[in-house]
């Protein structure tokens, strides 16, 4: 029977409910209110009273109100018809709601349970099974998708029956597997998972190390972001942090696209619901969207939904990990994230952190962090050899106020992300994109010897001491630049030109991209690897000049052919009469 109880106190969205019976952390409960029920989560338990956080307006709630509890935690729905859907963070389906607002307790199915779906068996009678060993696929749009055993399930089983080939919908059943004891299980394309546990169907297995290519330059040279990696993107307003994550979620290597909108206003939310239909897909030619989910929870929405945003995508990301694909998730941004949990923490009279933010803030985010990564599935691929593999690489945003990158979001962010890739206000200013500060941020990745062994190979021996050379030769331009502004053009040798200079040549020529030119918004690594060659054979050059009013136009000149080189396809005719262009200039300085 289940659990009942009554509404004893009320801050906001924190209700606290008195039960008359069992109820567990992270259940769900629904509070009856007349003509709709409210959902909420219990997070607090102090003897009978359950402190329970409400996904919905408590507008109008009284004292002494109704609720049940429903004996499971906050899940999502898992089945095939999750791409392409605009979801908020309890898995509603927004485009089935009516109406410009939406409505208090108006909770709709995230899966048509109406469409049918051509089955493929996998899995023959006989096999031996777990959770998560595929029984069968179906085509998503173009993408396989792959029916699995229930992941709640525990154990060996043995694939009893499975249907033929054949059109089926979601509830129907697709399987029976029998457990150790004998007992039969019947199994249905659709599952459901609650959203705070991990979804683990893989092994411990070593993961092997790559990178993912992403088309951004000054991400994918001087700071990496590996597969299955974890990084974000902090930033004031205005910096280009939905600009980037776009770009990549647009030319990203990743089979699909999870995007969630954890508090952002409502304009840039709309802005993601207009554009992301429209953008095209370098990969297939197709629409973006057709491999891309998007969950969704605005800044003027309750705080709870706000939080329940980012688990609700986690794990829609691990179901499809397990189904061999590489996950994409990108999160904007995880500041409001943060302040929901400040928020709730408030109302609960806990002790503050700094900025108020919860104690345990780090772990939080630790702990949701850790869910990304390259695993090795309890599957092997059809000749039997190695394990199929899936991977989720996480990239999120964090809006720190004011562009403070030391208030504790940031900071606790920074202990759990390999890679910081932090917006630079003076450089979006400047119109320098991507705004990515190319001293400030890093890699820790580049630091791995697995991924120093894997660079070595796949891109040039000396690859990664080239990027830190990289570094080091702008840092040196950042310091001849504070130079000259201090002492003057005249005030300085022309050493210090030079350095700025050359510098400049590294940042107009390889850090910055245009993302509306289909040439120059996505470099593969190749053409990467040639024009960092040739921006450091200017860098080392030995050049002379009688004064410093020769360098600023001489080096003008030579950024200006570079772009156009970027804006040409690589190794064309057009592109090669450039580079010939800045070789005959090379020559006309160089220092005998």
């Amino acid at each position: 029977m289940a659990t009942k109880g009554k509404v004893v106190g009320i801050i906001a969205n924190l209700v606290i409910v008195e039960a008359d019976g069992p109820v567990s952390q992270n259940e769900i409960c629904f509070i009856k209110m007349p003509g709709v029920d409210l959902m909420a989560e219990v997070i607090k338990i102090i003897g009978k009273k359950a402190y329970t956080q409400v996904f919905e307006s408590t507008r109008g709630l009284k004292v002494g109100t109704d609720a049940e509890f429903m004996s499971h935690m906050l899940e999502v729905t898992l089945g095939p018809g999750i791409l392409s859907r605009n979801y908020d963070g309890l898995q509603n389906d927004l485009d089935k709601m009516k109406g410009v607002f939406l409505k208090r307790g108006d909770y709709t199915a995230p899966l048509n349970d109406d469409a049918e779906w051509e089955f493929t068996q996998i899995a023959k009678v006989g096999d031996k099974v777990e959770a998560g060993s595929w029984l069968g696929e179906v085509l998503e749009g173009w993408m396989p998708h792959k029916i699995m055993v229930p992941f709640k399930f525990e154990g060996n089983f043995t694939v009893k029956s499975i249907v033929a080939n054949g059109t089926y919908k979601t509830k129907d059943v697709v399987a029976v597997v029998t457990d150790e004891s004998g007992k039969d299980h019947e199994v249905t394309m659709m599952q459901k998972w609650p959203v705070k546990v991990p979804i683990k169907a893989y092994n411990n297995k070593p993961r092997p190390f790559k990178i993912m290519e992403t088309g951004v330059r000054t991400m994918d040279t001087l700071n990496p972001l590996a597969e299955g990696g974890t990084g974000f993107i902090p930033g004031p307003f205005g910096a280009g942090k939905t600009v980037l994550q776009h770009a990549v979620s647009q030319q990203a290597e990743a089979d699909m696209i999870i995007v969630t909108a954890c508090g952002e206003r409502a304009n840039e939310v709309v802005e993601i619901f207009t554009e992301f239909p429209e953008l095209v897909d370098p990969r297939t030619g197709r629409k973006l969207m057709e491999r891309t989910t998007i969950i969704c929870n605005t800044s003027n929405m309750p705080v709870a939904a706000r939080e329940a945003s980012v688990y609700t995508g986690m794990t829609i990301a691990e179901y499809y990990r397990a189904m061999g694909l590489k996950v994409l998730l990108l999160a904007d941004s995880t500041s409001r994230w943060a302040q929901a949990l400040r928020e709730m923490s408030n109302r609960m009279e806990e002790l503050p952190g700094p900025d108020a933010f919860p104690m345990d803030l780090p772990a939080i985010i630790s702990n949701f962090y850790a869910r990304a990564g390259f695993v090795y599935l309890n599957q092997m691929k059809a000749d039997g050899k190695e394990a199929e593999s899936g991977s989720i690489t996480f990239l999120g945003t964090v809006s720190p106020a004011g562009g403070n990158l030391k208030e504790p979001v940031t900071e606790s962010t920074k202990k759990a992300a390999r890679c910081f890739y932090a917006l630079n206000q003076d450089r979006a200013d400047s119109k320098r994109y991507p705004a990515i500060d190319p001293i400030d941020s890093y890699s820790k990745y580049l630091e791995y010897p697995e991924i120093q062994e894997y660079l070595k190979k796949t891109i040039a021996e000396d690859w990664v001491s080239n990027v830190t050379l990289v570094k080091d030769y702008l840092l040196k331009g950042k310091e001849a630049s504070e130079q000259i502004n201090i002492l003057g053009d005249d005030g300085v040798p022309i050493d210090y030109h030079l350095k700025y200079w050359k510098a400049e040549v590294i940042d107009f020529v390889f850090l910055q991209q245009d993302a509306f030119d289909d040439i120059d918004k996505s470099t593969s690594l190749e053409r990467q690897k040639f024009m960092l060659a040739q921006v450091l054979a200017v860098y080392n050059t030995d050049f002379k000049f009688d004064s410093f009013e020769e360098v600023n136009p001489y080096f003008k000149s030579i950024i200006n052919t570079f772009k156009q080189m970027n804006y040409s396809e690589y190794e064309s005719e057009k592109f090669n009469g450039y580079l010939k262009e800045i070789e005959t200039k090379i020559n006309e300085r160089k220092a005998v």
